[in-house]
């Protein structure tokens, strides 16, 4: 097994992560959070430590520096870079390609909220390294043109009562060309706060990517 703090170079950044790979590992999830976030997200990690159960390997990453973190509390200039954090994303995915550990491993992504849409962009990017794509509660129209060209499978994961992203979800459906499904969370608010809601999003999680990776 394999649980570490980890550096991972994109261009002249280095990102914080947290990666662990359980032994026999299917596969490796790299998580991709949301505005004002950070690989502490405590609904990330819950995700991902179900994930872990159920025989991934996951790789939490800070996708802003701190001194860009501090930039973007007060400014908000980066949060919405779509292009760059999608950029980070593939540099994550070539620095798992590299390790002996994780070369050999499928390598799916999970996004919340804009990382949801940097999470698609960086699919296109590195379409022969990731196999699926899982969004929480996200914003999948904010990548744009870059929903057409998603190759790898796709699942959508929205909560009931969070109708103005359920609806944005339902229609970047429309422009995926790949495999995808919308799946609600009858009752969820956007962080799925709601008693076993993120269990909900953990195993319908867990499913696409036994399915896919």
């Amino acid at each position: 097994m394999v649980s570490e703090s980890v550096r991972v170079p994109s261009d002249a950044a280095g990102l914080s992560g947290d990666l662990v790979i359980p032994a026999g590992a299917r596969g490796t999830v790299l998580f991709a959070h949301g505005s004002g976030s950070s690989r502490l997200s405590p609904r990330n990690r819950a995700v991902a430590a179900a994930l872990r159960d159920a025989g991934f390997g996951t790789l939490l990453l800070d996708l802003l520096t701190a001194e860009e973190e501090r930039e973007d509390d007060a400014t908000g200039r980066h949060r919405f870079d779509i292009g760059l954090l999608a950029r980070r994303l593939a540099h994550a995915v070539d620095w798992l390609e590299q390790r002996p550990d994780g070369a050999d491993l499928p390598v799916g992504l999970f996004g919340a909220s804009t990382g949801a849409a940097a999470a698609l962009v960086a699919a296109t990017e590195r379409p022969e390294r990731v196999s699926a794509v899982v969004s929480r509660g996200g914003r999948p129209d904010l990548a744009g043109d870059a929903l057409a060209l998603v190759s790898c499978p796709v699942l959508l994961v929205v909560g009931g009562a969070d109708d103005t992203v359920l609806g944005l979800n339902r229609e970047a459906a429309g422009r995926l060309s790949t495999a995808h499904e919308v799946r609600v969370v009858p009752g969820a608010t956007h962080l799925f706060s709601e008693p076993g809601a993120l269990e909900q999003v953990a195993e319908l999680a867990a499913g696409w990517f036994r399915e896919h990776l």
